[in-house]
């Protein structure tokens, strides 16, 4: 399998506002970023879309190191809240809808989660951020899945 480090991050202002999430895709010497912007959402679906839109874009079975500032999402791999929330049906969990599109964006892929903290100079993670930051103040999408 491939080797592929997805890095990620989300933004939002007013959370919930305006919001956007920045992935980079590196593969060897092959690198590729992606952006985009929503009108009104919140910075934990961000996180989660950035992740998604990631694992969404390869285009073959990988093994993928998601490098993440955001506990929310590595936390519900690595602590495993993502197996009692399936186990209970989802009762009672924020975000439902992205949770199942990134566990269906997993399924070809091997992934393991991997938190850095945010805003610490790790150029990576920086970038996501600058992507997500520029795509929420240029946002060109609805959040249709987002409920206050």
């Amino acid at each position: 399998m491939v080797q592929v480090d997805l890095f990620t991050d989300g933004a939002a202002k007013g959370n919930p506002g305006p919001g956007g999430y920045g992935t980079i895709l590196r593969s060897g010497d092959h690198e590729k970023e992606l952006s985009g912007g929503f009108y009104h959402t919140t910075n934990n679906r961000m996180e989660l879309m950035a992740v998604i839109v990631g694992l969404e874009a390869l285009k073959s079975s990988c093994q993928v190191r998601v490098v993440s500032d955001s506990k929310y999402v590595v936390d519900a791999f690595n602590a495993r809240w993502i197996e009692g929330w399936k186990r209970r049906g989802w009762a009672k969990v924020k975000n439902p809808d992205l949770w199942k599109r990134l566990l269906k964006a997993m399924e070809p892929h091997r992934v393991q989660f991997e938190w850095i903290k945010g805003h610490n100079d790790h150029p990576e993670n920086e970038r996501c951020d600058r992507l997500a930051v520029a795509a929420s103040l240029m946002p060109t999408e609805q959040d249709y899945g987002f409920q206050p």
